[in-house]
């Protein structure tokens, strides 16, 4: 199972964190910190897996990462999964950003973080690997720009129905109303 995903700049400033597995925010802090030192002191020609840092879990857990440009993408995942099978996965989120964003980078994560997030839950749902097929995940994206692209046309909705209510100058028809004369209440008779 995945415990959390992490992408930091060579900096080691987070620009994606997703846990699914609850941490105080104090300690998912420290993991950023931790995992950000032991996977960035490692040598480029070295193996993508290591174990977890102690604020993770220790030798329980897996960090398995992978270095694009200015970016670290770790998952931290426990002893069951499949190294290969997170490489894999790695390799389709990064694909698929890249396919969203033509050519993604660290700007792209930091401004469009609704939409990475949205990959992500497309990609895996807690702590799950979902879908692989990058088509698919693409296609429910898209899915999802389009409901999202309708729905600004519906908020603007009431302003436009306001504007409506003003252009039928209700209060110069209600004076133009012609009313029958009614008689005086003196001449009925009960």
């Amino acid at each position: 199972m995945i415990k959390a995903i992490l992408i930091f700049n060579n900096h080691g400033k987070p620009r994606l964190t997703k846990f699914y597995q609850y941490y105080a925010e104090d300690i998912q802090q420290g993991i950023v910190r931790e995992t950000f030192l032991l996977v960035s002191r490692r040598d480029e020609n070295v193996c993508n897996f290591l174990d977890g840092g102690n604020l993770i879990g220790g030798a329980e857990f897996k960090l398995i990462y992978r270095h694009y440009a200015t970016l670290f993408f770790v998952f931290c995942v426990d002893s069951a999964e499949s190294e290969l099978g997170i490489l894999d996965l790695i390799q389709v989120f990064v694909e698929t950003l890249d396919k969203c964003f033509e050519n993604v980078c660290e700007l792209d994560l930091i401004f469009h973080v609704d939409k990475v997030q949205s990959l992500l839950a497309e990609l895996v749902m807690g702590g799950l690997a979902l879908e692989t097929n990058m088509a698919e995940i693409l296609l429910r994206f898209d899915e999802q720009e389009k409901l999202e692209k309708q729905e600004v046309g519906l908020a603007s909705a009431p302003s436009r129905a306001v504007s409506a209510v003003k252009e039928l100058n209700i209060q110069q028809r209600i004076k133009e109303i012609k009313l029958p004369d009614l008689p005086s209440i003196g001449s009925l008779k009960f």
